[in-house]
């Protein structure tokens, strides 16, 4: 029952969404990659024929083997995040310039550039050269592809949308985990090689569907393509070019822009100081991306098997594998809850309950004075617990809201340094721990201990999300600009309900919190409806009669008078002059629905006008 009512459509929804959710599920196949690769590295380091591979004389102390160092190994686990920082401060140009879609292709190349260069490998060099190319690749895939949901997605089931690309995640981790137990006994270089050069298989199949893909309404929109942006409108929603529920979509997104504009420009630097509130939406990204890093979840799946290996667990391999289920199927209840739940109360009650976890594995490791068959038992129940609460709350919801709460001119900009700030601390993350738990001289040997490290980051976590994060569920991209206007205090958000139209504002010149926009175009409004500055002041004072009244002498009419009746400009001006004296004198309280009805039909049809786009008959064709 609740999975139908989170994918249920609701009936005031034109159209169809079937197009943009199966486009969404299948773009969200990118999260596969970047899954496959992090989950592949734990298992294959462990395996002896990598170790024997790529040793250069370091003796485990554990097994007295052949093995790479630790510090080795940190920088062959620790590169790809380094990759992938600079890719996600790379998609930011590529996407506002070449587009979304393309820029994803490219991405997926550089990946397959990477994929090759491990997969051949004989040396250490190389596969950290390999590494580094495939996270660059996946960096860019990070912030393209929760952008390209969100920007295509129904405002109804955005959230589960973005959250697929989590999934998709889980996914890749848990189908390396499965090939490395298939593969981890062969013999030779290719117990390891196969898992590297499946890479390819996912990235081709990724790399074909994108050829075929629209490019999304929105970027469109910002590059002035009005045309493209209703085709591929029209083809997401399946509806007609001219349907009024596609033009008013389309005609809203553009107002937005435009109104986005008129607050400033969208360089870096306005990223930080630029309206409404962009400062506050971005650190609030950045912080939710290191946060999320910052719970422990990738010291369980970069290091979990030699983690396991350490604390005495028999078959580390199959631990990680019911791990990594376990983040699968987890990752379900976050993609159903989303919208019901609401962003907010999802990642509280995920960073409680993370929280706890670590607080318990971390209590019942230190306190235990030798290996025991009920204290591993223990530590494998409560990291499982741990990543069912990160999996359906922390691992996908933070995608969600990073890719929801930044205006469309910053969009691409603002995505792209919160995800650089999750790489960069994954990075830190990968790098640092083999020190942090590895025994011996010049490490700090803290095995269980380092769970209280990641517990009181889980507490910080909920008080982020209480005092910062706004909750941007059923509520379109275009109207959290008015979310972050209007509402002071993220608390307060549960509460918001929209009150304005992007179009309105346009035309009224104000924002959503009343105060004058100062645009090239202001006085525009003013001169399409006869009013002065001082009357669109008094706007409040209006009746709600005397606003629809204002509305009929508009612009569209004005177009729609002038090409349906030939008229020039004077004799236009004289007709919508005559048109506003007899509407005033005759009254209108028994034909309120009637005008109501007219305007809407004017307004939708002039949209076209003010897009560029054409209907059969319009204008007197």
């Amino acid at each position: 029952m609740a999975i139908a009512m989170a994918w249920h459509k609701p009936d005031n929804v034109a159209g169809s969404s079937a197009p943009a959710i199966m486009i969404g599920l299948f773009v969200a196949t990118g999260g596969l990659l970047f899954g496959y690769d992090t989950g592949t590295i734990s298992g294959v380091m462990a395996m002896r024929s990598f170790r024997n591979q790529f040793s250069t004389g370091y003796i485990d102390p554990v097994d007295d083997e052949l093995t790479i160092s630790p510090g080795q190994s940190a920088q062959i686990v620790a590169i790809l995040s380094a990759g992938t920082s600079l890719g996600a401060l790379c998609a930011a140009p590529l996407g506002d310039n070449i587009g979304r879609r393309i820029s994803l292709i490219i991405a997926v190349g550089i990946f397959c550039i990477g994929v090759a260069l491990q997969t051949a490998a004989m040396r250490i060099p190389m596969l950290i050269a390999g590494r580094f190319f495939a996270g660059l690749g996946v960096g860019i895939i990070s912030v393209l592809v929760p952008l390209y949901q969100s920007e295509m997605a129904p405002k109804w089931i955005r959230g589960t949308l973005v959250c697929a690309y989590q999934l998709a995640i889980t996914c890749g981790i848990l189908l390396a985990a499965v090939v490395n137990i298939f593969t981890e006994g062969l013999d030779g270089p290719r117990a390891f090689r196969i898992p590297f050069a499946l890479q390819f298989v996912w990235a081709g199949v990724l790399f074909l569907g994108l050829a075929l893909l629209p490019e999304t309404p929105r970027y469109l929109i910002k590059r002035g393509q009005h045309q493209a942006a209703a085709s591929s409108l029209s083809r997401l929603r399946r509806l007609d070019i001219t349907h009024p529920a596609l033009v008013e979509e389309l005609a809203e997104i553009e107002a937005n822009h435009e109104y986005e504009l008129s607050l400033g420009p969208s360089t870096y630097k306005d990223i930080i100081l630029g309206s409404p509130h962009l400062g506050r939406r971005l650190l609030t990204g950045c912080v939710l991306q290191m946060l999320q890093q910052l719970t422990g979840c990738n010291f369980i799946f970069y290091y979990g098997t030699t983690f396991f290996k350490n604390v005495g667990i028999s078959s580390p391999y199959v631990i990680q594998l019911i791990s990594n289920i376990v983040n699968t199927v987890s990752t379900l209840p976050g993609m159903i809850l989303v919208e019901s739940l609401g962003r907010r109360r999802l990642l509280m009650v995920g960073s409680a309950g993370m929280a706890v976890c670590h607080f318990l594995i971390a209590s019942v490791g230190t306190a235990a004075k030798e290996e025991a068959r009920a204290v591993n038992i223990v530590i494998i129940v409560f990291v499982c617990l741990f990543i069912f609460f990160f999996a359906s709350s922390w691992g996908p919801v933070v995608w969600v809201v990073t890719s929801e709460i930044f205006p469309l001119k910053v969009r691409a900009k603002s995505m792209s340094i919160s995800t650089a700030s999750n790489w960069l601390l994954n990075f830190a993350i990968a790098y640092s721990v083999p020190y942090m738990i590895n025994t011996g001289p010049g490490y700090t040997n803290l095995q269980a201990k380092i769970f209280f490290l990641w517990a009181c980051f889980c507490v910080v976590a909920f008080l982020f999300v209480w005092g910062m994060v706004y909750e941007t569920s059923k509520i379109s991209l275009e109207q959290i600009d008015e979310l972050y206007e209007r509402v002071e205090h993220a608390w307060n958000s549960n509460n918001f309900e929209p009150s304005w139209s992007f179009q309105e504002m346009r035309d009224e010149g104000v924002s959503a919190s009343g105060i004058q926009l100062q645009i090239a175009t202001e006085e525009e409004p003013r001169r399409r409806t006869g009013t002065s500055a001082s009357a669109t002041g008094s706007e409040g004072t209006m009746s709600e009669e005397d606003k629809i009244i204002a509305g009929l002498g508009d612009v569209d009419l004005i177009l729609l008078l002038q090409g349906v009746l030939g008229m020039d400009g004077c004799m236009v001006g004289r007709m919508g002059g005559l048109i506003r004296m007899v509407a005033y004198g005759v009254g209108l309280k028994r034909n309120m629905e009637m005008v109501r009805a007219g305007i809407g039909i004017v307004i939708k049809e002039g949209s076209f006008a003010r897009m560029g786009l054409s209907t059969a008959g319009e204008f007197g064709e």
